[in-house]
């Protein structure tokens, strides 16, 4: 055997893979499970034959993205962000909702069948070009003005999505600029002054907590010693987003007020807002240590669990599989964050560095936002799991990172040539 093609084979990253490959067959398991009801359903009948359809296509374009190189992928940045911006804006005129975001404009269809998100895609771009932009940057940044090229590649997106209006997706953009950002070396300081604005925003429901939160800024301030003009900005964007916070909370629409009041107490609307959460906690809660059996779930199978093979497929885990299912999936999700960022910190540049940093985070926050409102720890923001919840165009979006990692991963260890898939 060739010496060159033993060193393509062993260029592959097969932990990486396994766990991915694991992942998604314990989702695509799971979608077959939420089909198994008592009574017949169009809705998810046949949904885990077309996530093993797409699975397939999953494979063929990780063998394609595999072929290329990391600088080929860099260099296509710039092409699939424009691409992604263009489809975000013309999602705001003809996009349809689904599922826990009904309202949402968020999804593209041709002849009222949906084909895809076109936020899925813009999230894989902004990561590509945002660690474009951060690579080309000679210094770490080392104020606020000097994050302005960073921040409008995510803001341009963000404030997109946000129009939708989908939370749980620009959440997802806030976590990859912030993770990204970290990696690149910004001190926490600036971070938090960064972030700043927007923890005043949430934490404007209490006068005291929000009093107690701005005496840490200042401190914070006059300690990190920014640029006068810097202090001054960030000091009066928190007095102003504390003030404005009410009235932001009455031109919030009537589901969404009821969403984040539920969040707190689920029992003020249990047959309303607050019929999801109930229902997932349950399901949740009557799973037990080793779960009532694979496709037994009771809550599933007499359809009191909703949206149980997109948005709350966690919920059927913790039902069925007990929690020692819902330990296994944790694991795996757990070994993927920790090899890819492996990945990240052996890459041999700082721009695939920081893309396989960025999928992490967004993975991450992914991960956190679907199984806390699964707990009625975050609120219902319509999420889904990543490699679990029945999505096409989240499926292949998120098997294209794994075949970014895997490329990634084989010229980190020194492999140039095209890895042996």
């Amino acid at each position: 055997m060739p010496v060159t093609s033993v060193l393509r084979r062993q260029s592959i990253d097969f932990p990486l893979l396994l766990i991915a490959l694991l992942l998604t067959a314990f989702g695509i398991a799971m979608v077959f499970s939420a089909g198994q009801i008592d009574a017949p359903s169009t809705i998810t009948a046949g949904a885990w034959k077309r996530q093993l359809s797409w699975f397939g296509l999953c494979l063929a374009a990780t063998w394609v993205v595999t072929r290329g190189s990391v600088r080929l992928i860099e260099w296509s940045a710039w092409p699939l962000y424009a691409l992604s911006c263009a489809l975000l804006v013309l999602v705001l005129f003809i996009g349809t909702g689904a599922g826990t975001a009904a309202s949402v404009k968020g999804w593209l269809s041709i002849g009222g069948v949906r084909i895809g998100q076109p936020a899925e895609l813009a999230k894989l771009a902004t990561t590509l070009m945002l660690a474009r932009v951060l690579a080309a940057q000679r210094e770490v940044p080392r104020s606020l003005i000097d994050l302005w090229r960073p921040l409008l590649v995510v803001g341009i997106p963000w404030l997109l999505v946000m129009k939708q209006p989908d939370l749980g997706t620009g959440i997802v953009f806030i976590g990859i600029c912030f993770a990204m950002l970290f990696w690149a070396g910004v001190q926490w300081q600036l971070l938090l002054m960064l972030a700043s604005p927007g923890i005043s925003l949430v934490l404007a429901f209490s006068t005291g907590v929000w009093g107690a939160w701005f005496l840490i800024l200042v401190a914070l301030v006059l300690w990190y010693r920014p640029f006068l003009a810097e202090g001054v900005v960030v000091v009066v964007a928190n007095v102003v987003t504390g003030v404005v916070a009410p009235l932001l909370w009455d031109k919030l629409k009537p589901y969404q007020q009821k969403r984040l009041l539920v969040f707190l107490d689920p029992t003020i609307d249990m047959r309303g807002s607050g019929y999801h959460v109930t229902q997932s906690k349950v399901a949740i809660g009557s799973g037990g240590l080793f779960g009532q059996g694979f496709t037994q779930g009771s809550q599933k199978r007499l359809q009191f669990l909703p949206e149980r093979h997109t948005d709350f497929i966690f919920s059927v885990v913790g039902e069925e599989l007990g929690f020692l299912g819902v330990s296994i999936a944790l694991a795996l999700f757990l070994a993927l964050f920790l090899r890819s960022t492996r990945v990240a910190s052996r890459a041999n540049d700082a721009f695939p560095s920081l893309v396989a940093f960025g999928f992490v985070a967004a993975w991450f926050v992914h991960v956190m936002v679907n199984v806390g409102m699964t707990l009625n720890l975050m609120p219902v923001t319509g999420i889904p799991l990543p490699f679990f919840s029945y999505g096409p165009s989240f499926l292949l979006v998120s098997w294209v990172a794994v075949a970014v990692l895997l490329r990634i991963s084989a010229e980190g260890r020194g492999q140039p040539d095209a890895i042996g898939l």
